[in-house]
């Protein structure tokens, strides 16, 4: 009885071995924690792996248009809402999962600049020696957006004369090793950077808040693996994940 009993877990090893899947995941770098957060359990309870990889926003998009291959994908609303116009998604599977504002990262001890209103954050990046944020070239969200603002709010050329741009990735790494005084990104991706402070989200009314949503590859060679990994997203591990990083669940 044992050795049978062997021999048939040892079968069933071989045939849950057999039907695991690699899903590749490619995502903006806000998301990612949140990916990463519940790759384990995702794992653990499916058997298949997860190859998580992020860019920009833009660069996804790009990556996507020169034909790379992927099984699901996350990026801002607008720009799935494009892919998914041009057939490059299954139709119908693109739901909205996370939204996410803009803050303030500066090294942990150094001083935490004055930004409660948008006066006092204006003169918070003027009087900053260097200020990181993502580079609007690359096509990341905040950094498009932060361009315009600094526009908007009539520094453009100060800040661009003192602008450490970060062509993708984590723009507080950039305070911690001290490139820059002072880092503008998205909260998310402010939270996960070791020994970098979020100071707290820019003024409400210049804040722009992205809001991230997932589909599946209409070329995933396993569509079925794909849509259960974008339901637990919008499950209830998922919405935990977001909320100690900095995130809010998005249509719920």
């Amino acid at each position: 009885m044992r050795a049978r009993t062997v021999t048939l877990l040892a079968a069933l090893t071989v045939s849950a071995n057999a039907l695991a899947a690699d899903l590749k995941v490619l995502t903006a770098g806000a998301f990612k924690p949140v990916l990463m957060a519940i790759a384990p359990e995702y794992e653990r309870h499916s058997g298949n792996r997860l190859l998580i990889d992020n860019d920009t926003g833009g660069a996804l998009a790009r990556r996507i248009a020169g034909g790379e291959k992927f099984d699901l994908v996350v990026l801002p609303s607008a720009a799935l809402d494009q892919l998914a116009s041009e057939g490059k998604l299954v139709a119908g599977s693109a739901a909205p999962l996370a939204k996410v504002g803009i803050g303030v990262a500066v090294k942990r001890d150094a001083p935490r600049p004055d930004i409660a209103s948008v006066a006092a954050f204006r003169r918070a990046l003027l009087d900053a020696r260097k200020v990181a944020y993502i580079d609007p070239a690359a096509g990341g969200s905040s950094g498009v957006y932060l361009a315009q603002l600094f526009d908007k709010l009539g520094i453009a050329a100060e800040v661009k004369a003192k602008a450490v741009l970060v062509p993708g990735g984590l723009v507080a790494q950039r305070v911690v090793s001290g490139e820059a005084d002072l880092g503008v990104h998205q909260i998310s991706e402010i939270l996960a950077v070791p020994d970098a402070v979020l100071v707290g989200p820019i003024p409400l009314e210049v804040q722009n808040y992205t809001v991230y949503a997932g589909g599946v590859s209409a070329g995933a060679e396993d569509q079925a693996a794909a849509q259960a990994l974008l339901a637990m997203l919008r499950g209830d591990a998922a919405r935990k994940a977001m909320q100690t990083r900095g995130m809010e669940a998005a249509g719920r």
